[in-house]
């Protein structure tokens, strides 16, 4: 891993990271040391590892409860190339959506697809986070909603660092089998009037994970329309399972 560039802002240090050709970023709260809980965040489509709602979850989970905080750019997004074979698939999916068929399917697909690749290089970047004395081996955490529980739900089920979960805005038809491994506790946050997510597509999700703890959130309005306090929610969370675990 190489850090490029650490600045600070409003008590939390952000550092700038590589690793191989996977550029993050790590906040933490300034003059840490020693161990903390990691969470890792997945960004939506389309954003990036420093969209404006992950820069302010990551400094109030850093600045409210201690914790160490980490976005990734995946595949085709923020600093990263385009993937030729993943926009061919893109425009594929428009037309078909423009031909009459159902969005949600395709959307599962090509998550699926991606995930293959984003599995590996997040165990890696936990890895090389986790030698770093500021940030340490100690529990992680995991939030992501829309894409990043389309790729965050095969990742939390195949690593075991993982001690709990805030996912959402997805579907079983992305990944129902890989959900019924993850035994973690999970707050999955549901918006009743998804027009990305169909309704009982998002409720069967949650059906489906395998966590014998597992709380359903779910709010009126659109896939964009989360409300404003559930970060105030989602730290509690964390912290009641990471912070002293």
């Amino acid at each position: 891993m190489r850090i490029t560039s650490e600045t600070s802002t409003d008590g939390i240090r952000e550092q700038l990271f590589t690793l191989g050709d996977v550029p993050g970023v790590l906040w933490t709260p300034d003059g840490s040391t020693g161990p903390r809980p990691l969470i890792l965040m997945g960004h939506g489509g389309g954003r990036h590892k420093k969209d404006p709602e992950v820069l302010a979850r990551a400094h109030r989970f850093a600045a409210g409860g201690g914790f160490a905080v980490a976005a990734v750019d995946v595949p085709a997004h923020g600093d990263r190339p385009k993937v030729p074979a993943y926009d061919r698939l893109v425009a594929e999916n428009r037309a078909r959506v423009a031909a009459g068929e159902e969005l949600a399917p395709l959307v599962a697909r090509f998550q699926a697809l991606v995930a293959t690749r984003t599995v590996p290089e997040w165990r890696a970047v936990l890895d090389a986070l986790q030698r770093l004395d500021h940030v340490g081996p100690g529990p992680v955490g995991y939030w992501g909603v829309s894409l990043g529980c389309g790729l965050g739900v095969p990742f939390v089920a195949a690593e075991p660092r993982v001690r709990a979960a805030v996912l959402g805005l997805g579907g079983a038809l992305a990944s129902a089998g890989e959900a019924a491994r993850i035994t973690v506790p999970v707050a999955f946050l549901l918006q009743w009037d998804d027009e990305r997510v169909p309704r009982e597509q998002g409720l069967a999700l949650f059906d489906a994970l395998g966590s014998a703890e597992k709380t359903l959130h779910a709010h009126p309005g659109g896939h964009d329309a989360l409300p404003a306090h559930e970060p105030d929610g989602s730290l509690a969370f964390f912290t009641r399972h990471l912070a002293h675990a």
